[in-house]
């Protein structure tokens, strides 16, 4: 072979293996920009998940848990005590606490008979100290636990609520803190300085619940007591409002019959973004450049709203809270008073009262607080099968490839098939009260119970 021939074959090898190089080095960036794209695609940075709605994309969740030689991949003792879902953003779980001061006894005794709302079912404390923590998520440790305020004397709550109830929230830079009337705190996740803190009272009576959401730089919370009632915005950067709108008039003499609880949701379509909040008797679609209201829809006389609405098909599904709850489905394409409009249909049976429901695969979940689980069909609310499950209910239900974990209020997780007759897959126990929803972390669960947070892998 001549020196040419043999220059020009080494030139040639020299030029294969550069592609090959480069391919690898592409096919291996690609992997790496798949990965880094699906893990911000099911953070979990609010209630009820990256779209608000409980459903997650992510691959292999653990079905079974909780036996002698199943231990979790780590747990950990939160301070306090509160029923505020874990929220997740890359390995860092953010989640709200409360740690209380007892009050001596003959003090209990007076406080609760000069309660407006009378003695039973509710609790008092002496103070109340606001607590935000960081976890790591790959070991469990607790990176930050800081103190947000200490609030002397606060109003008396229901014995099944905690002064930390509402859900955190993460951005990109921030994390809010809702408690309720007792403030909101935003929290530069860098520095982990207070950056602004708002606090908006109102006479929720029974203590805070609803978790307000983040629209684009606002953030937005449902404010729904006996004595006002409205939806307000405020500025993520400032804590300024940009908006406040008063909710729709409320058919009802009772003051305790105007409250609500739940979280808004925000829809975006091609034609327009819509933020939507239940309160007593009223679904509201809001404009969020002004607070204005797009439609309005009358969902009975129910009150104390605590499910969040859920959407499929440009139908909204809400449930009409207590004291006999109804779940509505409403399209959302309307504009002004579209109670006799826009209507598809109403269910009456076993509609939850606090947990939210699920949709998957053209098909509702549900599960009512005394634990009997329900599956309608999602185009015509028909009923496609009813059971009871174990415990009573509280925590929404989260769904992942084709199955719905139902958590009970004693920490027992039911999971079944999303089909169209009853299926259970698995049953598991943790031990503790368990009032707080699911959060998902990569391919695991979070399961918050008290005074446990543990991390299930499969």
């Amino acid at each position: 072979m001549g020196k040419r021939a043999i220059m020009m074959r080494a030139c040639l090898s020299i030029d294969t293996n550069f592609q090959k190089h480069q391919l690898m080095r592409w096919l291996c960036l690609c992997t790496l920009m798949m990965q880094s794209m699906a893990a911000t695609a099911e953070e979990w940075p609010q209630f009820r998940g990256p779209r608000g709605d409980g459903s997650s994309l992510a691959k292999n969740l653990p079905v079974s848990w909780g036996g002698i030689f199943d231990k979790p991949k780590w747990k950990t003792t939160i301070p306090g005590r509160g029923w505020s879902s874990p929220v997740v953003s890359g390995n860092r779980i953010w989640l709200t606490s409360a740690e209380t001061t007892a009050m001596i006894e003959h003090r209990v005794e007076e406080t609760l008979e000069e309660n407006p709302h009378g003695a039973l079912d509710f609790q008092t404390v002496e103070s109340v100290t606001l607590l935000a923590i960081e976890i790591d998520g790959n070991t469990g440790a607790i990176l930050q636990q800081l103190t947000l305020a200490t609030i002397a004397n606060p109003a008396p709550i229901h014995t099944q609520n905690s002064y930390a109830s509402p859900t955190p929230i993460l951005d990109d830079e921030r994390v809010y803190c809702h408690f309720g009337s007792l403030g909101t705190y935003c929290i530069d996740r860098k520095s982990y300085k207070t950056l602004w803190s708002v606090t908006l009272a109102i006479d929720d009576i029974t203590g805070s619940g609803a978790t307000p959401a983040v629209l684009n730089d606002m953030l937005i919370i449902p404010c729904d007591g006996a004595d006002e009632q409205y939806l307000i915005a405020l500025d993520t950067a400032t804590g300024k409002p940009r908006w406040k709108t008063n909710r729709p008039p409320i058919n009802t003499d009772k003051a305790a019959f105007k409250r609500a609880f739940s979280t808004p949701l925000v829809v975006r379509q091609s034609d327009r973004t819509q933020i939507l909040s239940t309160t007593a008797q009223w679904l509201i679609s809001y404009n969020p450049k002004d607070g204005s209201e797009w439609w309005r829809a009358s969902i009975g006389t129910g009150y104390s709203l605590i499910p969040r609405p859920i959407v499929d098909q440009s139908v909204a599904i809400v449930c009409s809270g207590f004291m006999k709850p109804e779940m509505y489905a409403i399209r959302i394409d309307g504009s002004g008073d579209v109670s006799q409009s826009h209507g598809v249909w109403k269910k009456g049976r076993q509609v939850p009262e606090i947990s939210s429901p699920i949709v998957f695969d053209g098909k509702i979940f549900c599960v009512s607080s005394l634990g009997v689980a329900t599956c309608v069909r999602a185009s015509d609310g028909e009923r496609l099968w009813q059971q009871r499950i174990p415990g009573t209910y509280s925590a929404s239900p989260i769904s992942s490839e084709g199955k719905i974990y139902f958590t009970s209020q004693s920490g027992v997780t039911t999971v079944i098939a999303a089909e169209d007759k009853y299926r259970e897959i698995a049953r598991n126990e943790l031990f503790g009260e368990t009032y707080a929803s699911l959060a998902v972390i990569e391919e695991d669960l979070l399961i918050r119970s008290h005074p446990i947070l543990y991390r299930i892998s499969k």
